[in-house]
């Protein structure tokens, strides 16, 4: 476990998890506890990025802090405060009343959230009717003027789109008007741009960051991309089979990764955008499988695919070092 790291700002946090445990349970299967004793702050107006290959528990972190898990997931221990509110004390009215209002979220798959029979403009525009006292007019202005925020050269036209009319680009800049209609003070963004190309990923990122910067938005961003994560987090948070090994500011995390794991996955990083040639030896990879966290077992969870792994790191759990300023590692090399 991974203890609670304090953003540098030196504020009040915004958004509070502490010892958080999300476990799936499935009818004839073994439980799986996709988030294990998990702690983080997130002060008012940061950038963090939490980083970590498939199935490391991320989506699963998100899904909690907005209390959209589904049926099969539980909470098993823990607490999540925004702004000194339990979250997790909240009935689902107030909950409702937040997402969308002070907590939204951007999602994966633009198609699969988007309404197929609805035009763009009418989806946006529902979230503020949902949550700010304003008049049809009003919602259309405020959403067209999103719109152009957004990129799009004709908004009015955008507007009255519906999703399969536009491509995935588009309707990735439309989920993000919706996530950031209503002014949230948080705005977490689930992979966002996974399903787009290199340099669309850049430009939606781009425009995120600008609407962040204008409304003085907390962005959480969550993704298996290093160097995306790296040019626009202030700080990053890699998560291995359901826990933090590592946090810190976002440079020195890419220039000088302490954990295994963050090694690992910078190297990867760096490698394929420089690419390599046709003929060329394999870009490099992490060797073995990654954990299941189906298996409950001692020690670290990356000691089967790490190189650098001692016999104690078969048996126990690594403490949680701070080997300088403002960086947070589990890792036995550093636990001296």
């Amino acid at each position: 476990m991974l203890e609670e790291h304090r953003s540098g700002t030196g504020g009040k946090p915004l958004l509070q998890i502490r010892d958080l445990r999300v476990t799936y349970s499935a009818a004839q299967a073994k439980p799986i506890r996709a988030v294990d004793e998990v702690s983080l702050e997130i002060s008012s107006g940061e950038v963090i990025g939490i980083l970590g290959e498939s199935g490391c528990g991320k989506s699963t972190l998100a899904s909690a802090v907005i209390q959209s898990l589904p049926p099969s997931a539980k909470i098993e221990s823990g607490e999540i405060f925004f702004r000194d509110r339990d979250l997790l004390r909240l009935r689902e009215r107030e909950l409702s009343s937040m997402r969308g209002r002070e907590i939204s979220l951007i999602p994966q798959d633009p198609a699969l959230s988007l309404n197929p029979v609805m035009t763009v403009g009418t989806q946006i525009s529902e979230v503020l009717r949902a949550h700010l006292p304003l008049k049809a007019r009003q919602r259309r202005e405020r959403v067209q003027k999103l719109l152009g925020e957004m990129g799009f050269e004709q908004p009015a036209e955008i507007y009255n789109a519906f999703p399969h009319q536009l491509s995935g680009g588009q309707r990735q800049r439309i989920v993000i008007a919706q996530a950031v209609s209503c002014n949230p003070s948080l705005v977490i963004a689930d992979e966002a741009t996974s399903k787009l190309d290199a340099s669309l990923q850049t430009e939606i990122m781009e425009l995120l960051s600008a609407s962040r910067n204008r409304q003085q938005t907390t962005l959480l961003i969550i993704s298996h991309d290093p160097m995306l994560v790296g040019r626009f987090a202030d700080r990053i948070a890699v998560m291995y089979g359901g826990r933090i090994v590592e946090i810190g500011k976002s440079a020195e995390m890419m220039q000088r990764p302490l954990h295994p794991y963050t090694q690992a996955l910078m190297r990867i990083a760096k490698a394929s955008a420089i690419g390599e040639a046709p003929g060329k030896r394999r870009l490099p990879a992490i060797d073995g499988e990654v954990f299941d966290p189906a298996e409950f077992r001692n020690g670290c969870r990356f000691e089967p695919r790490c190189q650098e792994r001692m016999e104690v790191c078969r048996h126990h759990d690594p403490s949680n070092t701070a080997p300088e300023a403002e960086r947070l590692v589990s890792c036995f090399q550093y636990d001296k």
